[in-house]
């Protein structure tokens, strides 16, 4: 028998009115899947990238790929899970937005008492991110120094909370005072208040000339010639999003003339591609969630029915910390 839910669709690209809250059937789980009743769904920039068409699906269709809640049904195969078990994801087909939904298993873990079910939908995607970024596509060591952008973002300040329990020094780029001081409160060493500095001549400074190994850049075309200037001879340049929009036109020949650089564009898909990968990233993660040392840093909650107002605070960059949606 199918369950009733609702939830997000688009049949369109456009600005948040292109959203629609609508009732959905939901079959019964398929072999390999389960049936979840959720509880808190993660809002994320990508998720902004789907409904404007920067990233394309096959319309209509949902939004959304982080959330947790709790398992109502298994289907046939599943033995790693059963009905009770609270459980998060931050990687899945699109649909998060949705009260309930069906998921592959391999897809979901376990979340573990001490940890919420708002934390861990805060988490996921965000703490993920962080994790193959601090952990698989550059692994950081105590003592280092990183340029992080967007310091004062749901990934930026769990970027900071890790840099800080690594014994990393995390230089972060934020646009205000009060999302300086938010930065440093979770763990940044220095930031830069690109509305008031250089961030190139900063970085020079904080470093002693010596740049840095690695940035970090989830803002993308605003950040990437300075990103690039801040980088020491043969560094990495971590471009893992676009919130100021793409990256284009790139002369390879530039990264020969600024000293035999690096440039990546990792996805987090890649790094937890199979059910071993995502569960032994997420041990990390609530590893140090449990330790105190990493905090979902929540600072809005909103229903999921109004997630177009929530997404378009996103993009204004008026938000700090992780935004949940609440089905």
């Amino acid at each position: 028998m199918s369950t009733q839910a609702k939830a997000m669709r688009i049949r369109r690209y456009g600005g948040p009115e292109v959203l629609e809250w609508v009732d959905i059937d939901v079959p019964p789980p398929a072999p390999g899947e389960v049936t979840l009743r959720q509880t808190a769904v993660g809002l994320n920039f990508i998720d902004i990238y789907f409904r404007t068409g920067l990233y394309q699906q096959p319309l209509p269709h949902g939004l959304g790929y982080e959330a947790a809640g709790e398992v109502i049904a298994v289907g046939e195969g599943v033995t790693r899970l059963a009905p009770g078990d609270r459980v998060a994801y931050g990687q899945s087909a699109l649909g998060a937005y949705a009260s309930v939904r069906n998921m592959e298993a391999g897809r979901l873990v376990k979340v573990p008492a001490g940890v919420s079910d708002e934390e861990a939908a805060a988490l996921m995607l965000k703490g993920l991110t962080v994790q193959y970024l601090f952990r698989q596509t550059y692994r950081l060591q105590a003592g280092e120094t990183i340029l992080f952008h967007a310091a004062a973002g749901g990934v930026g300040l769990l970027a900071c909370q890790w840099a800080r329990a690594l014994g990393v020094k995390l230089i972060g780029t934020v646009s205000s005072p009060e999302k300086a001081e938010r930065a440093l409160a979770a763990g940044a060493w220095q930031v830069i208040d690109y509305s008031r500095e250089n961030i190139v001549h900063r970085v020079l400074e904080l470093t002693e000339g010596r740049k840095v190994p690695v940035v970090y850049d989830g803002v993308g075309k605003d950040t990437w010639e300075d990103s690039l200037d801040c980088l020491a001879p043969r560094g990495l340049m971590v471009s893992f999003g676009n919130a100021s929009g793409p990256v284009t036109g790139v002369n390879l020949g530039i990264l020969a003339a600024k000293g035999s650089l690096y440039v990546t564009r990792p996805t987090l898909a890649t790094h937890i591609a199979t059910t071993e990968a995502l569960q032994a990233a997420a041990d990390e993660l609530f590893e140090l969630v449990l330790a105190g040392k990493l905090a979902a840093q929540i600072s809005r909650r909103a229903p999921l029915a109004e997630a177009g107002r929530a997404q378009d605070a996103l993009q204004r960059r008026e938000t700090t910390g992780a935004t949940i949606l609440l089905p």
